[in-house]
């Protein structure tokens, strides 16, 4: 793969409130400062990461703004004042005793891009805690080299690197409902509407990001491929953590098949379970239950397992109707999609405090987040697709590129560049774009139809096609060329013999 070299700006803005500003100030507000961090990655690519923070005091409406009586109105006043440029940041430093700010919480971190941050020591406390922030909010050593998993040597990265789905221009998202048994039980779910109301802001607000597409279906009698043990304490069937890779095979051999699917599918299964194996439960690997009664399955997506209420009466007539709670199940599986795209809100330090982003299910920031590394990791595959083709067509020698494959390698390799160059500039739209756009074009050039025909016949293959055609033709042709030669020997000797 080629060497990558990217640098990624954040364009800062830190914004000082009466009674917050650090003694220790190197100059009087306003004034430019710029952090530079690399990020290790390997030899063939560094990334750099450079944070260009504009320090200034808070103009009369951002005062006004702040005057709020909680963080969350504070958030929702600022918002409108403050730069919504993607991939931008604003700090808004309220003084230590602000009481904006929740007892034991520094930092306020809001759904749109900015952060409300207490101040405390000097300005290398303060720079600290920005930094910390900063990284939460745009991008991490961790998320950068997960962007770039393919690069970086196997021991390096965590467990959770490989979670998140690869950067793609669509996702296609399946829910299925399993009903293992519908002899006892009728299962309705009103898919459409938990759709339009749950996933529907939230693949709005994504949409920036790839294509989706979203679709369901209802299986009768596909069962999980492990058969639950039976607890008699509790009297009910566990599922243990073990098991559960084995559940998946057999199922999904029942899901339709994603082969004939241009883009990743996330799958996202609700199951009912069979009366003679219900209630089921989840342990996880410590033998507790699973609070949520599902698990998730990196780059593939979830599974919840939704048990019905036994019925009160045994003579009750079968089958049993059950509608289920969407509300319930549509949370559990918005909380995996979001697993899925890298966006848990697991690490954050306990001084912090999160908005909840609402029914959009992910905030400003978080969206950000994605496109830095959605965009970083595009870059490196069109640079490594483009390095294989390079290799691919120095090989085949006899090897025609028509205009149009070359037009998109050309387009390609521009649109890096272009995105390299938006990076640099702390554009992240254009950047995340440009970098979309290098991926398509440099895919279209890879897979061309012209090209492909000639990497399936290389020249051992021609011989082998030809040879049978023309051996029965040449072999008369041959006999009379030596007949031939023969006689013009012959000739050739006749005359000596005279002498």
């Amino acid at each position: 793969a080629g060497p990558v070299q990217v640098q990624l700006v954040v364009p800062m803005a830190v914004v000082f409130a009466p009674g917050s500003v650090p003694g220790d100030l190197p100059r009087p507000l306003p004034f430019r400062d710029v952090q530079e961090m690399e990020i290790s990655v390997n030899l063939r690519t560094s990334v750099t990461s450079r944070y260009e923070m504009r320090y200034r005091s808070t103009t009369a409406q951002e005062e006004a703004a702040l005057a709020a009586a909680t963080a969350r109105e504070a958030d929702a006043a600022l918002y409108p004042l403050q730069d919504t440029t993607l991939g931008s940041l604003t700090m808004y430093v309220v003084p230590e005793t602000s009481s904006l700010l929740p007892q034991g919480i520094n930092v306020y971190v809001g759904k749109h891009r900015s952060a409300l941050l207490r101040a405390g020591g000097g300005l290398a406390a303060l720079q600290a805690r920005l930094r910390e922030v900063t990284q939460l909010m745009s991008f991490t050593a961790t998320s950068i080299a997960a962007a770039l998993s393919d690069r970086v040597p196997d021991g390096q990265l965590g467990p959770d690197a490989r979670r998140n789905l690869k950067s793609s221009l669509g996702y296609e998202i399946t829910f299925s409902l399993l009903n293992p048994d519908p002899k006892s039980h009728t299962v309705d779910w009103d898919i459409e509407g938990a759709v339009n109301r749950f996933v529907k802001p939230v693949l709005d607000k994504l949409s920036l990001v790839a294509n989706f597409s979203v679709d369901s279906q209802i299986l009768y009698y596909a069962v999980l491929g492990v058969t639950p043990r039976y607890d008699k304490e509790s009297s009910s069937f566990l599922l243990s953590a073990h098991s559960l890779p084995h559940v998946i095979n057999p199922v999904e051999a029942r899901l339709g098949s994603s082969a004939a699917s241009l883009y990743p599918v996330l799958n996202f299964l609700l199951y009912v379970p069979e009366r003679s194996h219900s209630p089921l439960y989840i342990q996880d690997k410590d033998g507790a239950p699973v609070s949520t009664n599902a698990f998730h399955s990196p780059r593939w997506g979830g599974i919840m397992v939704y048990n019905v209420e036994a019925p009160a009466s045994p003579q009750v007539s079968l089958p049993l109707h059950v509608d289920v709670d969407m509300a319930r199940v549509m949370e559990v599986f918005l909380a995996q999609l979001r697993l899925l795209f890298g966006l848990s809100r697991e690490e954050v330090p306990p001084e912090f405090l999160l908005e909840s982003p609402g029914n959009e299910g992910l905030a400003d920031w978080e969206l950000d987040h994605l496109l830095w590394a959605h965009a970083v990791e595009n870059i490196a595959t069109v640079s490594t697709t483009l390095t294989s083709l390079a290799q691919l067509l120095d090989k085949i020698g006899n090897i025609v590129i028509k205009d149009d494959v070359a037009s998109e390698v050309y387009r390609a390799v521009a649109s890096v560049q272009s995105a390299v160059t938006e990076l640099s500039l702390g554009h992240l739209l254009a950047a995340f774009q440009a970098s979309k756009e290098a991926v398509t074009c440099s895919e279209r050039a890879f897979f061309d139809p012209s090209l492909l025909h000639l990497l399936y016949f290389p020249d051992d293959q021609k011989f082998a096609i030809y040879i049978p055609l023309f051996l029965p033709m040449a072999v008369p042709i041959l006999l009379s060329l030596a007949k031939i030669v023969r006689e013009t020997r012959l000739r050739k000797k006749e005359p000596t013999k005279m002498d």
